[in-house]
């Protein structure tokens, strides 16, 4: 569906999930352009951005990224405040940028430039692994900026894990588990439905929808699962 956009209505802002690139993600800016009417772009992160992330130092060359690119928007098109679409990994970054709290000596303060932080497949309650993205869990927990800002989270239920099923099952049943403890229960393939959906945020729960395209297609990124997160998360009806 393509929709006409007011001069009030928000750019969007795309940030890749763990050891992505731009490229991944061209499909997803097309579609969102025709959807929502704005200009759409993604932050230029990078593998090597991601394989140093492990670290707050790694965390904040991504924060300046992304600082840049939504400065960037909202000056090239006049508006005051962008939505932001965080695609795994990096829809827990999109929930640090939002604190108005110095991160390392930088603040970000987000959640002035951003309507909506949009979250997919991200593992937004994992208490397991990533010390960084547990600090941001406990830190921030939930909607904790809003309704400054809307939150809306997007999960896949694609496959439910198994410990004895076929190869896809038993790993994703490692993957789930890994998250969230419990190895049989329903997710995208690696984030279970129960990580990704953040307390307090708008929920979307996607059948048949699976974490990335090397994984599993449809992903988020698929142009007809785009346009239904989209409807959804606008509050539209698919």
């Amino acid at each position: 569906m393509t929709t006409q956009a007011d001069r009030h209505t928000p750019p969007i802002v795309i940030l890749g999930g763990a050891f992505s690139w731009p490229g991944v993600y061209a499909g997803m800016r097309r579609t969102l352009e025709a959807c929502a009417g704005v200009p759409v772009s993604v932050v230029p992160v990078h593998p090597a951005d991601w394989a140093i992330a492990v670290t707050e130092y790694g965390w904040q060359r991504i924060l300046r990224k992304v600082d840049r690119e939504v400065r960037r928007m909202t000056a090239d098109t006049g508006r005051p405040r962008v939505v932001l679409v965080g695609h795994s990994a990096g829809g827990v970054v999109g929930r640090l940028y939002l604190s108005p709290e110095p991160f390392r000596g930088d603040t970000y303060a987000g959640l002035e430039r951003v309507a909506q932080l949009i979250t997919l497949g991200s593992p937004n309650t994992n208490q397991r692994i990533g010390p960084m993205r547990r600090w941001v869990d406990a830190r921030y927990p939930g909607a904790c900026f809003s309704p400054a800002v809307r939150y809306t989270s997007v999960a896949g239920r694609r496959l439910e894990g198994r410990r004895h099923g076929t190869p896809a099952q038993r790993a994703a049943h490692s993957a789930y588990r890994t998250l969230s403890g419990y190895g049989a229960v329903w997710g995208d393939g690696l984030v279970p439905v129960s990580v990704a959906l953040l307390p307090g945020a708008g929920a979307v729960v996607l059948d048949e929808v699976g974490h990335g395209p090397v994984l599993s297609r449809p992903w988020y990124g698929t142009p007809e699962i785009v346009r239904r997160w989209w409807a959804a998360a606008a509050g539209e009806r698919p």
